[in-house]
Formats: C-alpha cells, sequence, structure tokens
C-alpha cells in the first residue's frame, strides 16, 4: 500500500478503506525490513508514531473530518525539532540532545494529520553531498547499495524511494533536497526563501537552508507544500506572502511555456547519459507546447566558489553555539580548563567535514580577509540573482540537468573535497538567489535515476510544480521501483 501516493492514501483512510494505524505499521514493518540495508533511519519513533495514527482513526470514526495529510506516514530529516524526540543533525556533539519544542514544519505536520514515524540520516549538520558524513554511518540508495543517494538529506530520499515512508522532508543549503532526490529517482522541491518558516531547523546557513518535501510526485509534493508553507510568527524571515493553492495550479496545460536553457552552462563536465535523459525530457515537454529560449547566466559558473565562501561563513557563526556548555556534548576531563574544554569538545563532537567548513568560514570572516572573501562572494551573489532576473524576463522556468553524473560511488569522492563540492554545480544558484526549484526523475543512465531541474522565479512554485506535474503524466520514471 506504500507505493501509492499521499493523496491516495489519506482518501482511503478518510473512506474507511483503510486505517490510519494499518498504514502506520506496514510503513514501521518496512522500516524495520530495509534499514539494516539502507541506513536511512536515525531513530523510528514506532511507539510515537502508532499512538498518532490511532488519534486520527478515532477522529474518522467521530466524523471528525481529516488534514490533507490525515493517515500519511511522514518522515523527517534528523535536523528538525520534535518535543520529546531525539535530534541530532547526525552529529555526535548532538547525540543526546532531545527538544522541548516542535519546529513548524512538525506543528504544521502534525495539524494536517500526518503521521510522523522517524528522524532520517544526513550528511552531519547537512553538511555534504553523499550522505557519507554522517555520525552514523553512510546512507545506501535503494537503487544500487554501493552508489549514493546524495546528500545531505539522502535519508529522506532514500525512505521515500523504498516505500518506507510515503512523503518525507529535507533541508537544502545548495541542493540537499534535489540532489539525492535526483539520484534516488523521486521529486524534491526547495521553497522559495521564507516560502516555508525555518524555525525548529538546525542552522547551517541562515541565508540559504529552506526546508522543502520530498515525495513520489508533484502532486504530493504541492499537497505537502500547501501545509507547511506561510508565515510565522516565530521565524522574521518567513515570508507574509499569501499561500496560493498548489494542487488547484496542477492542470496539465504547459502550452505556450518558454523553458530557458543555459546551453554554455550545461555542455561541460555532464555525463552521456545525464546529457540524453536531459534533452529527451526537454523534447517531451516542446512536444507538450513548452518552446525553449537560450539563456546567458553569465556568473553561473563562479556559483561553487561563492556558495563555499557564503556557506562557510555563515556555518562558522551557527555552530559556534556547540561549546558543551548549553546543551549536547561535552568533553570529559576534570583537569579541564574552560578554553581545554571548548576545544576538546568540538575536536570529539564535530566530523571532519563540520570542521573543514568551520576552519573556512572563520578563516573568510577574519580580519584582512572578510572584503577579499566574503564580500565578494555576495557581490557575485547580487550577479547572480541579477542574471536570474534577467533570464526571467524571457522564459518562465530555467531548466538544467539536477546532477552532472548519475550516483556514484561511496567512496568515490571522499578523498577529494572539491570533486565532491562539485556535484552542487547546478543546484547552488537557486540557494544564492533565494529562488524555488524543483527536481523531477527523468530517466536513467546505467540503471540509475537522472534528474531534471526546473529554476522559478520567486514565490512561483505554481509553475514549477505545473511543469513538474505535467511531465509526469507524459513520462513514467517515477513510478518504477528499487529493487530493494
Amino acid at each position: 500500500m506504500l507505493d501509492r501516493t499521499a493523496r491516495a492514501i489519506r482518501d482511503d483512510i478518510a473512506a474507511g478503506r483503510l486505517s490510519a494505524v494499518e498504514v502506520c505499521h506496514a510503513s514501521l514493518a518496512r522500516i524495520e525490513s530495509l534499514n539494516p540495508t539502507l541506513n536511512a533511519f536515525n531513530h523510528v519513533a514506532a511507539e510515537r508514531a502508532l499512538a498518532r495514527a490511532a488519534d486520527v482513526d478515532r477522529a474518522r470514526a467521530a466524523g471528525s473530518a481529516l488534514g490533507p495529510l490525515g493517515g500519511v506516514p511522514v518522515a523527517l530529516k534528523d535536523n528538525l525539532c520534535v518535543r520529546g524526540m531525539r535530534t541530532t543533525a547526525s552529529s555526535r556533539i548532538l547525540d543526546s540532545f532531545v527538544p522541548p519544542y516542535d519546529a513548524t514544519v512538525v506543528q504544521r505536520l502534525e495539524a494536517a494529520g500526518a503521521v510522523i514515524v522517524g528522524k532520517t540520516n544526513c550528511d552531519e549538520f547537512a553538511m555534504g553531498s553523499s550522505n557519507e558524513n554522517s555520525a552514523y554511518g553512510p546512507v545506501r540508495n535503494p537503487w544500487a547499495a554501493d552508489r549514493t543517494p546524495g546528500g545531505s538529506s539522502g535519508g529522506s530520499a532514500a525512505a521515500v524511494a523504498s516505500g518506507a515512508a510515503v512523503v518525507a522532508l529535507g533541508s537544502d543549503t545548495g541542493g540537499s533536497i534535489r540532489q539525492p532526490a535526483s539520484f534516488c529517482g523521486v521529486v524534491g522541491l526547495k521553497p522559495t526563501y521564507g516560502r516555508v518558516s525555518r524555525y525548529g531547523l538546525l542552522a547551517f546557513a541562515s541565508s540559504l537552508d529552506q526546508i522543502g518535501p520530498l515525495a513520489r510526485t508533484a502532486a504530493d509534493a504541492a499537497l505537502m507544500l500547501g501545509v507547511l508553507a506561510g508565515p510565522d510568527p516565530c521565524d522574521a524571515t518567513a515570508s507574509r506572502q499569501a499561500v496560493p493553492d498548489y494542487t488547484a495550479a496542477l492542470t496539465a496545460d504547459i502550452k505556450g511555456l518558454r523553458i530557458g536553457v543555459p546551453r554554455a552552462f550545461v555542455t561541460d563536465g555532464v555525463g552521456e547519459g545525464v546529457r540524453r535523459a536531459f534533452d529527451d525530457a526537454l523534447d517531451r515537454l516542446t512536444r507538450e507546447g513548452a518552446t525553449l529560449v537560450d539563456v546567458d547566466l553569465a556568473h553561473a559558473r563562479y556559483a561553487i566558489p561563492v556558495y563555499y565562501l557564503v556557506a562557510t561563513a555563515e556555518a562558522s557563526s551557527n555552530l559556534a553555539r556547540y561549546d558543551g556548555v548549553r546543551y549536547g556534548y561535552r568533553a570529559k576531563g576534570d583537569d579541564l580548563g574552560l578554553k581545554e574544554m571548548y576545544s576538546k569538545t568540538r575536536d570529539e563532537g564535530f566530523g571532519p567535514e563540520v570542521k573543514r567548513r568551520i576552519m573556512l568560514g572563520t578563516y573568510v570572516l577574519s580580519a584582512g580577509y572578510y572584503d577579499a572573501f566574503y564580500l565578494k562572494a555576495q557581490q557575485v551573489r547580487t550577479l547572480l540573482r541579477q542574471d536570474y532576473d534577467a533570464a526571467f524576463g524571457k522564459v518562465d522556468v530555467v531548466a538544467m540537468p539536477t546532477s552532472p553524473t548519475p550516483p556514484f560511488r561511496l567512496g568515490e569522492k571522499t578523498d577529494d573535497p572539491l570533486q565532491m563540492y562539485l556535484a552542487d554545480v547546478f543546484t547552488v544558484s537557486a540557494n544564492l538567489a533565494g529562488l524555488p526549484a524543483i527536481s523531477v526523475p527523468c530517466g536513467f543512465s546505467e540503471q540509475l535515476p537522472i534528474g531534471l531541474q526546473l529554476t522559478g522565479r520567486l514565490f512561483d512554485e505554481s509553475t514549477l510544480l505545473r511543469v513538474a506535474d505535467a511531465y509526469q503524466r507524459i513520462t513514467d520514471w517515477h513510478t518504477q521501483t528499487p529493487p530493494v
């Protein structure tokens, strides 16, 4: 039953054809069966989930209307706070942290009737492109156990692809929803910056982070975004702009839609299989009435260095709070002075990639280097945003591959951080510009999934979801299931 859409499962529960407890048991059984292989979950909240599912069934029996996600099993990336549920960001420094409050997105999911089944494995503090930086070991791709599921939301993507959860939440700082969605053959949506509250998200880079859904279909992503989006008094960066009916936008009509293609940018370094899948996806969309338009994103080639200056600088600041004093792990030793305790705690609690990014960020913010690196990166960030503004004067969406390659092997890039960073070459621009972007399955290369990425105007998720849904109606890539 878990291979069906969230909407279908909700409708069956509302009609009494299924019970929420029955669906929850199926999800928990699948997690128990697959997690030894995939390592997609850090924590399974079986007792809490079953109690929540029983509440949904009682409400239905009493004649109460169920919410838009009534009884649907949802997995959460382990950097989203849930009251009373261990939340670690896959870091030893937060190994025993139990939040005393819920993230806003958690409150909204449960108000909509969702059943949270557990917390998914991720790169430590969402820093990575392969889910190999977790303190609890790597997640494995359901399509091939020797391949990465992508990062940093690899656990959420693997959970949805394998049917362990119907939908999931991830966070996206430079592609961390879209890239794993591509690698696992599911849909991943990064909303406009400020469209979804970040309250309760353990911060990595505050001007880039955004929470979004992973699902099998664009229709389920639209359903999820409708639940998550909207203003929040707990997050000053959450937009007050009205939330449209995203599901009503799924008309399947893309006649006259203008798709921008930055040909010069998507030529170099793209694998042959990815290029074929991308070109085929564009061809299918044009047959549905869309028009291709060449656009120039002149500063996109600088997006990776700009991103890794801005993101590491903000990470250095955000992660300063983990010092062993207020919460989380503290280094042992009765004879440790305060500075020694700080140093030892952070050395033992953080993994190598997090340390690398803290050091880079501290360096670029230091006296004598701020203007040369951080300030310059912010200036180029503005130019990149202007490139997109100019492009959207001519087109409705911009299309690129989500990733330049199919899923790579675990361990293949761990010894070369720069090559790992380049895996995000097509995704980081949307975060730097604050724009919404979606990845939708568009084919296979070497029997491994490929994703098509569409980027849209600010707060125009409706168009992205309409195009992605129209594409899924004429293709069956999203209906194919991995070997597990």
